[in-house]
């Protein structure tokens, strides 16, 4: 992929796959934040999330899922795996992924010797500096060791608050497209009760995202109608059916 493939006018659809990488994660020890993270910085972006994949620390299940998001969106982006101990496996596997070497950069040596002495650089912590081959290199402003980006696929640390630094520095080289709108309604109806007046506007309005999402507040059942868009005036039209359809509803 080409840089002139990472690259949308406003006009276009600009998407993105998400892979969580780690055996914690879907074990359920660890509660993923990543990516409801990523997802809601994207959206800001004018970018679309469009796919979530969890992948336990098996090579090939990694590769497989970079390989199928990376073919099928303009952006992936992964966190995970990328930390000093022997099942941090996600440099190898996207290594093998692109099929390029891997092995220390002195680029990311230089960024951890800026965190850690010397004599602190142990084999472990090196690690962290196996870099893909013909990769740029993401800063780790919390903890050094950095993550990476190679063709479109970025590939950024775990822990969330390095990812959430990691992700803040790669904005400048992520190119938008329209930015996703949205808008809400709340009937004070149960989800059964609108579901055929929603499905009829829906398809009046094919080019308008429309989704419902129940919820029972102690005195009884609401629906939320939530309306994605890139046309403000679209959603505004389908808000308008939506409020009709509620009121002929009672």
């Amino acid at each position: 992929m080409t840089d002139d493939d990472l690259t949308a006018s406003p006009s276009q659809s600009v998407t993105a796959g998400i892979v969580v990488i780690g055996d914690e994660i879907l074990s359920g020890r660890t509660k993923d934040t990543n990516a409801g993270y990523i997802a809601e910085y994207l959206t800001e972006h004018g970018i679309e999330a469009c796919e979530i994949r969890m992948v336990p620390d098996v090579t090939s299940m990694i590769v497989e899922a970079v390989d199928t998001l990376r073919a099928r969106y303009t952006y992936v982006f992964t966190t995970g795996g990328i930390g000093p101990t022997h099942d941090d496996i996600t440099a190898d596997a996207i290594a093998t992924a692109f099929g390029v070497g891997i092995e220390i950069d002195q680029r990311a040596v230089a960024m951890l010797r800026q965190r850690y002495p010397e004599m602190d650089l142990t084999p472990a912590r090196l690690r962290m500096a196996r870099i893909p081959h013909g990769a740029e290199l993401i800063e780790n402003t919390v903890s050094g060791a950095p993550g990476f980006q190679i063709g479109n696929v970025f590939v950024m640390a775990g822990v969330p608050k390095i990812m959430q630094g990691m992700l803040g520095g790669i904005g400048p080289r992520l190119r938008s497209g329209r930015k996703i709108l949205s808008d809400s309604v709340t009937a004070l109806l149960p989800e059964g009760k609108i579901a055929e007046p929603l499905s009829e506007i829906a398809k009046t309005f094919p080019d308008v995202s429309i989704g419902s999402y129940p919820h029972f507040d102690g005195e009884g059942f609401r629906t939320q109608i939530v309306m994605r868009s890139r046309d403000a005036d679209r959603i505004a039209t389908v808000k308008t059916a939506v409020e009709a359809a509620i009121r002929d509803l009672g």
